[in-house]
């Protein structure tokens, strides 16, 4: 169901396109978890169980959750301010908080237009909340799931102009496709219905050792018997094949607490990050 439209200040409800959102509050879900480790208040007892175990077994993961959050910032920020980029279409919105995209985005482009696509209940039942457009600009939000790309598309052309580039924002959403092989579809697909100079914004957990990704798998199995939906972790050859047919902007692939942040500051999380643009 698409939540609404805010153009200016005025929002309409869209017509439901699905059936009405089902919230499951005896089973931990990732979106009020993750919202749990960023210190936000929209969980229950179960999220906050699962998110004090897993985090006991892999406590980077409050870091990880973090990091992600900052990365998301420093990117848009770098689309915005630097790229001229005027339109992002963020995939896997998660629950809102403090500076959402367009929040960032408005602020250095005011006429930014913004489309926020979900598919978990939790999310559809906060998304007035990313609806707070600038009267310059735009935000909606779209039901849809990210297995089905070509649904994405043809709903956000009714808010973005897709002949104009776009920032395509996927952070921590491939690692819920588990299979590898549908994951790159995925994106190849999103990226073709996008213009030159459009961009892919990706963050992904990893399992390499080297960026402290040894105690993802046994965390993720927890998880997994656990909580929903199911999640794994993929190693930097696999997760640098997103980016494939893109032009990576400096630093490249790295964790993405390290991305154009403060070497002095910035330890590595197993969680890499990156913003490549399409030629």
């Amino acid at each position: 169901m698409t939540a609404g439209n805010q153009k200016g200040g005025d929002v309409t409800e869209g017509s439901p396109t699905a059936g009405p959102a089902r919230l499951n509050t005896s089973v931990a879900h990732n979106a009020r978890v993750w919202n749990y480790w960023i210190g936000g208040k929209d969980n229950y007892e179960v999220d906050q169980q699962v998110a004090e175990h897993v985090a006991g077994m892999f406590p980077v993961i409050r870091d990880v959750a973090r990091a992600d959050r900052e990365f998301l910032a420093r990117a848009v920020t770098f689309l915005a301010a630097e790229r001229g980029i005027r339109q992002f279409l963020d995939i896997g919105t998660g629950l809102p908080t403090v500076d959402n995209t367009h929040e960032i985005a408005q602020r250095i482009a005011p006429e930014s237009r913004i489309v926020y696509v979900d598919n978990d209940p939790i999310v559809l039942v906060h998304a007035r909340s990313l609806l707070t457009s600038a009267p310059e600009g735009v935000t909606d939000y779209i039901d849809a799931d990210v297995r089905d790309p070509d649904a994405i598309v043809r709903r956000a052309a009714d808010t973005l102009d897709l002949t104009r580039p776009v920032a395509l924002m996927m952070l921590g959403i491939l690692n819920f496709v588990l299979d590898t092989g549908e994951a790159r579809d995925i994106v190849r697909r999103l990226v073709a219905a996008l213009p030159s100079g459009s961009a892919l914004v990706l963050t992904h957990p990893t399992y390499d050792g080297d960026v402290g990704g040894e105690g993802n798998r046994a965390a993720m199995e927890f998880w997994n018997a656990h909580a929903t939906p199911p999640i794994t972790a993929r190693g930097r050859t696999e997760i640098a094949a997103f980016l494939d047919g893109l032009d990576r902007v400096e630093p490249g692939l790295v964790p993405c607490s390290q991305w154009r942040a403060d070497p002095a500051v910035a330890a590595p999380v197993p969680q890499f990050g990156a913003v490549a643009v399409k030629p």
